[in-house]
């Protein structure tokens, strides 16, 4: 089985109902663990050799945080900028992060539809998150297409956060027993896609 690392990124858990929900759904599998980078680090004091050690014990590093100006909330900003150093993130000889699995899994408060180029954010979720994708070409890395939940702030009734909920858990799942097929959903925009193709059956 692969193990899993979600460096989980929410300043205000307690405000988001959508990111508790999926948290809650993953947080008792085994060979998952939730690296909660503001509760850790209240005060942005990131121990990047602890970090770095966490990374190489898992096989798939997920980045789970609500979508801040059309990037990250700045807990993660800094973990790359401390945790990701050359020689062990990138560079020569640099093996760190290498054919490790990257998965951003994020919420937006806007729907899908404005995250278009002919939408009121005139740009893509793939354009907004090339930043990442070249961060995880530059360490070596697998990058998956994102878990994305929209429509956050018109606000999400009980059912739609749980079947997020029981979507990502599924999909955490499959990744972690090897059973998420990895061509399959890197052809869609969003992992969390057409979910029942991407899961291979048990024989």
């Amino acid at each position: 089985m692969r193990k899993i690392l979600i460096n989980f990124a929410h300043p205000a858990t307690r405000h988001s109902k959508i990111n508790k929900a999926l948290r809650n759904a993953v947080e008792n599998l085994e060979n998952v663990t939730i690296n909660d980078l503001y509760e850790n680090y209240p005060d942005f004091m990131i121990d990047a050799k602890y970090e770095q050690k966490l990374c190489q014990q898992h096989d798939v590093i997920i980045f789970q945080h609500p979508l801040y100006w059309y990037s990250t909330p700045a807990i993660l900003k800094e973990w790359q900028d401390l945790v990701l150093e050359p020689g062990w993130a990138y560079g020569l000889n640099a093996h760190g992060l290498e054919n490790k699995y990257f998965l951003q899994v994020f919420s937006a408060g806007g729907d899908e539809s404005i995250y278009q180029k002919d939408g009121h954010n005139e740009f893509s979720i793939d354009e907004l998150s090339a930043p990442l994708k070249a961060m995880t070409k530059l360490c070596k890395m697998k990058w998956l297409p994102p878990f994305a939940v929209f429509g956050v702030h018109r606000g999400l009734s009980k059912d739609t956060v749980a079947k997020h909920a029981e979507d990502y858990r599924r999909i955490i799942i499959a990744l972690r027993d090897e059973k998420f097929d990895i061509d399959k959903a890197q052809k869609n925009d969003c992992c969390n896609q057409k979910i029942d193709t991407m899961i291979k059956r048990s024989r």
